[in-house]
């Protein structure tokens, strides 16, 4: 644990090192800050429109943040040849896996915590009004979230041959699945046969990453979730995320290095 520990340190530090994390902070505050004076906005329950507004962005920068991230790990130890002294360490190939996911994944958190506060504190400096147990459960259901896509972007970056085509074919599925993931089991009951049943094993076999999209929540003041939900959504992404680690453990394990 200690060497896994210590390589999930060595990523944290370089991603806060890129600033991209600051410059996706700044931008999210500036546009939430100038939409949220803009005169045009005089009604009451402006508070809405920004805790939408923020929450999107939110929502954009991590998924930004974590495919990045993700994608420019193993290929960059590759490319410089640092993978060669770090397995003499001696560390495992499953080590440097579980190092490089639990550094993204920490990092994302920490981000996450971050961008949360500053919504917090619009919010709260409007309202007067701190629903800290609904922010949590975003929060965490965001993380839970985020956990599956970086373990399936660190497993796409050992099979694609460049970060950027890696990271591009990642996007364009997350994407993919937060907007139509909920509506395949509807589309696949419209279709001819078989294709209803190839769509219906997509919908059954993709992480559903839209249940963990509870901006509504936030935004009408929604109630709270059920805990027991939230647990079963936490087993839920940790099944998917263990399940892309194994593969990319799989696919590593027989992936020369010089390649």
């Amino acid at each position: 644990m200690n060497k896994v520990v210590a390589l999930a340190g060595v990523v944290i530090k370089e991603l806060y090192r890129r600033k991209d994390v600051y410059v996706l902070f700044v931008l999210t505050a500036l546009i939430t800050l100038v939409m949220g004076s803009a005169k045009f906005f005089n009604d009451p329950k402006i508070v809405r429109y920004l805790v939408e507004i923020c929450l999107l962005l939110i929502w954009v920068s991590a998924i930004v943040i974590a495919v990045g991230t993700a994608a420019r790990q193993i290929p960059a130890e590759c490319e410089n040849r640092t993978i060669f002294p770090l397995l003499a360490k001696p560390v495992t190939r499953g080590q440097v896996i579980v190092g490089k996911f639990l550094g993204c994944w920490l990092a994302c958190g920490i981000t996450l915590v971050a961008f949360y506060l500053f919504l917090a504190i619009v919010r709260g400096s409007r309202e007067q009004y701190w629903p800290l147990l609904h922010y949590f459960q975003a929060l965490w259901l965001q993380w839970m979230c985020l956990g599956v896509i970086v373990a399936m972007v660190l497993f796409g970056s050992l099979i694609f041959s460049a970060p950027s085509a890696n990271a591009t074919i990642c996007v364009i599925v997350i994407v993919g699945i937060l907007l139509l993931g909920r509506h395949l089991n509807v589309v696949a009951f419209r279709q001819p046969k078989p294709l209803d049943l190839i769509v219906y094993s997509i919908y059954f076999f993709i992480p559903h990453l839209e249940w963990y999209d509870v901006r509504d929540m936030l935004v009408h003041d929604q109630p709270l979730i059920n805990w027991l939900a939230i647990l079963g959504a936490t087993i839920y992404a940790a099944v998917y995320t263990a399940t892309f680690l194994l593969l990319a453990w799989l696919r590593f394990r027989r992936k020369p290095l010089n390649a």
